[in-house]
């Protein structure tokens, strides 16, 4: 049976009047890098707050690490995370070396060729004398994530750490996580907007919506279930739809006189031409188009809003 690593129950937040988490229940097990997916202003970084013990959750219950929060042994668990929520909190005039050796007189890490090490892990070793104010911002992520992981932890949380990112920067930010996770065996929490990132590193995900947690799944349920669709632009659509239902199994949606979408099939665009083509069917354009975990999240929020 696969550890977990830490579990929301009902979890609820106020902010006085204002409901911030509205029970929210989670599980993330060992080895998962989690994907927490919402707009902004959807609770993601309340949810990260409430873990590393910066916030108090008006009710619910969490357990890190085997331990229940608000206990001896919960402070414990927080000895064994890393977390970089909002920004890396750093000195602007220390460079990376001297910023790192703050985190560990903080932590009592003793063992300064560490440093060196996790500079070197996150490709910050050959920046010398530069000052944490003059880094790009791909290098002060890197830095706050040097920083959390300084004290080997077993479970890591980033917030947004690719906003503002170049496409450059993301690429490397991409194989860093991926990186972490394979050689380290650290379980990480991620949250992100940019959801084609996200989807590249994520082995599970948790959808969030107005403070309410709407789904988790797993990446292969999600690829499982998530397939493309073919669009159909047609002389006649309800008489293609006829003749299409008569030869395969799949869901079609007339969206207009001369639209059809073809969805949950294995159908290939060839197939579908040779059908409509030896019924005579007039067809004006066809072609695949990919669903991604943007497409499946606007969907999903859709569907909650009665869109």
């Amino acid at each position: 049976m696969t550890e977990t690593v830490l579990t929301l129950k009902n979890v609820t937040k106020k902010f006085g009047s204002q409901l911030a988490l509205d029970n929210v229940s989670l599980d993330v097990k060992k080895g998962d890098i989690y994907g927490l997916i919402g707009r902004n202003g959807s609770g993601k970084t309340t949810i990260m707050k409430i873990i590393t013990d910066l916030s108090q959750a008006t009710s619910g219950s969490v357990t890190l690490l085997g331990a229940s929060k608000n206990t001896a042994q919960y402070v414990q668990s927080l000895g064994r995370i890393g977390a970089v929520i909002e920004s890396p909190a750093a000195y602007n005039k220390l460079t990376a070396y001297q910023n790192m050796k703050v985190i560990c007189l903080q932590r009592g890490i003793h063992d300064y060729s560490l440093i060196d090490d996790m500079l070197q892990f996150v490709n910050l070793a050959d920046t010398g004398k530069k000052k944490f104010k003059q880094f790009s911002l791909g290098m002060k992520q890197r830095l706050g994530i040097a920083m959390a992981l300084i004290g080997q932890p077993d479970f890591l949380i980033l917030d947004e750490p690719i906003n503002g990112l170049d496409p450059f920067a993301i690429i490397e930010f991409r194989e860093l996580i991926q990186k972490i996770n394979r050689e380290r065996n650290t379980t990480i929490l991620i949250s992100s907007h940019i959801l084609t990132e996200l989807y590249q590193v994520s082995t599970c995900f948790g959808f969030i919506h107005n403070g309410k947690m709407v789904q988790e799944i797993s990446k292969d349920d999600f690829d499982a279930l998530v397939v493309d669709s073919i669009l159909l632009n047609v002389d006649n659509a309800e008489l293609a739809t006829v003749i299409l239902r008569e030869n395969f199994e799949a869901t079609f949606q007339v969206t207009s006189d001369h639209d059809i979408k073809i969805t949950n099939t294995t159908l290939t665009v060839a197939e579908v031409n040779k059908v409509l083509a030896q019924n005579a069917i007039g067809i004006n354009s066809i072609g695949k188009q990919e669903n991604t975990l943007e497409d499946y999240y606007t969907n999903l929020v859709k569907e909650i809003e009665g869109e």
